[in-house]
């Protein structure tokens, strides 16, 4: 049975036996639940119901995770937890990393102690999926501590990208122009959190002032064909999260996702989890619900499959 025929057959754990890829995954929440329960008796539920706020979400955070895992050992219980997901998962292509502020929170400002946390686990659990280890940085933050922390990033191989997520509306993102070049020279694929709550021009214009090579979410750029063409035309990627953006409001419903017309637009998309522990989206349901939903053919999910473990 190959992929096409499990999609339309509803077969997830064939579709979970094919090779695919997550690329927009934050690990403190991509992590397998059930690992998390037998290894620290933490039992964290799925929301099951749009969220009306950013705020419901905090909120659902605080209850479930807390400051549960807040050590260096819990850290490195997250990131374990992860690969397990993934390697269940199907995933061959693993793209995660931890947020500068981290690294002094858990890592004691030790850059080797971060990545051999991440690398360790990669090899006790999962050697065989790609590992793309990426800097995490926070919108909200201020330009000088960003700039502190990522000086102990700077020159480290380990790492492939660099993110910027967060409040979209936190502060101008021509601020992180001096970090995106930065990380341009230093070999990074650079990525950013836009579009998911801002509008189709805030994406135009985080591609154009920090030079993305992709964007994680990006679904606002359906308001404005103009945007569309212009990611299109400059093969910028983006790096979708469909569970994610339904039960945080950001779509009505699956069935009429932009991720259709965006893909029907010529503009390449990926399918990504975000969030598991929250929105109960390991890749392989993403791909099935998509399909059942009617939002894409199965042919259509498999050639997105393909993009993503052909990416880069």
């Amino acid at each position: 049975m190959d992929f096409i025929e499990a999609l339309k057959k509803g077969n997830i754990e064939t579709i979970r036996k094919f090779p695919k890829a997550d690329l927009h995954n934050h690990f403190v929440l991509g992590g397998s639940r059930k690992y998390l329960l037998e290894r620290s008796g933490r039992d964290i539920r799925p929301i099951t119901e749009p969220l009306n706020s950013m705020d419901e979400m905090h909120a659902w955070n605080g209850a479930n995770i807390g400051n549960f895992f807040d050590t260096p050992e819990g850290r490195r219980l997250l990131i374990k937890a992860t690969f397990v997901q993934a390697k269940e998962d199907g995933v061959s292509i693993l793209e995660i990393g931890e947020d500068v502020w981290g690294l002094g929170a858990f890592w004691g400002n030790d850059i080797n102690e971060l990545v051999d946390a991440f690398e360790t686990a990669h090899r006790e659990i999962a050697p065989e999926i790609e590992l793309r280890l990426q800097i995490g940085i926070s919108r909200h933050c201020d330009i000088a501590y960003l700039e502190d922390c990522l000086s102990h990033f700077w020159g480290c191989k380990a790492f492939y990208s660099i993110d910027l997520y967060g409040d979209e509306l936190a502060q101008p993102i021509e601020n992180f122009i001096p970090i995106y070049r930065r990380a341009k020279a230093e070999g990074l694929r650079l990525k950013a959190h836009v579009g998911e709550w801002g509008t189709a021009e805030d994406v135009r214009k985080a591609v154009e002032c920090l030079e993305l090579d992709e964007v994680q979410h990006g679904i606002a750029a359906i308001n404005d064909p103009s945007v569309v063409r212009f990611l299109a035309d400059h093969k910028i990627r983006l790096n979708i999260t469909p569970s994610s953006n339904y039960l945080l409001g950001r779509v009505n419903d699956l069935k009429t996702h932009p991720i259709a017309e965006l893909y029907h637009s010529g503009v390449d998309v990926t399918i990504n989890s975000d969030d598991v522990l929250i929105f109960d989206s390991d890749v392989s349901k993403e791909y099935l619900r998509l399909y059942q939903s009617g939002c894409l053919t199965a042919e259509e999910l498999d050639n997105i499959r393909i993009i993503g473990l052909d990416a880069n």
